[in-house]
């Protein structure tokens, strides 16, 4: 067992703070993290506070007799401007954006309380990429989570997504010599196509299928749909009698 803002939370071996803390019904705010994948601790919004020093949740192992602070004002801050960041580096316009009610960066604002940007926005001017006749690929509206880079290279095995540059000039791009996405082996079943969770890659003559106020985030929050997602143990089976101490 660890605590958790208190309350004592079970793991199983190899676990980390994050999905040991999901799988026991306790959300921990995130935005890169995936069930699928293996965590990569890109985005800093599930950062929490371990002895007092600051941790990725997604990728700190689960450990017995942790002392992890989460809902925290302290830590909930940082996260806040963490999200106003990314508001204010790409184009994020909710009212017009086909994601909007299904995204988690709009979510995400929401359950931590953001108001507004915070920050001046950079307003980036990254061609959208429409070459392809069923994929709308928006480079303006990604934020760098590289879960689609992880999905084509794992899960699809074609690597179509990559990310290039370092720092500001970080971007993503396409691994095609033409840099389009028809030239690229992507297809529509791709699980790199299902993962985005932004406006950065639609799907066309799609948009608005769907009504605002009936999409997965209209329903019910964030942490509700995470806590709902993330796996668990199967019935029956037993804690590990290490982790208890």
């Amino acid at each position: 067992m660890f605590l958790l803002d208190g309350e004592e939370v079970p793991f199983a071996p190899g676990q980390t703070v994050m999905q040991a803390a999901l799988a026991a019904g306790h959300y921990i705010p995130h935005l890169c993290y995936h069930p699928e994948f293996k965590p990569h601790g890109s985005c800093k919004v599930c950062t929490v506070k371990i002895a007092g020093h600051y941790a990725t949740s997604c990728t700190f192992p689960a450990q017995a007799g942790l002392v992890v602070e989460s809902e925290v004002d302290e830590v909930n801050e940082l996260r806040r401007t963490l999200v106003q960041m990314l508001f204010a580096e790409g184009n994020h316009f909710c009212p017009s954006c086909e994601k909007s009610g299904n995204c988690v960066l709009q979510a995400l604002g929401y359950d931590l309380g953001v108001m507004t940007a915070g920050f001046r926005h950079l307003f980036p001017d990254r061609p959208v990429d429409a070459s392809h006749p069923d994929i709308l690929l928006d480079f303006n509206r990604c934020i760098l989570c590289e879960l689609c880079v992880r999905a084509s290279c794992e899960v699809d095995g074609k690597c179509v997504f990559a990310l290039a540059g370092r720092g500001i000039t970080k971007h993503l791009i396409v691994n095609a010599a033409s840099g389009r996405l028809v030239d690229t082996e992507v297809e529509l079943t791709d699980k790199a196509l299902a993962v985005c969770p932004v406006g950065a890659i639609l799907i066309k003559r799609e948009g608005f299928a769907v009504p605002i106020g009936e999409r997965r985030y209209d329903k019910s929050p964030i942490s509700a749909q995470a806590l709902a997602d993330a796996p668990r143990p199967p019935s029956g089976s037993q804690p590990c009698p290490s982790c208890e101490d």
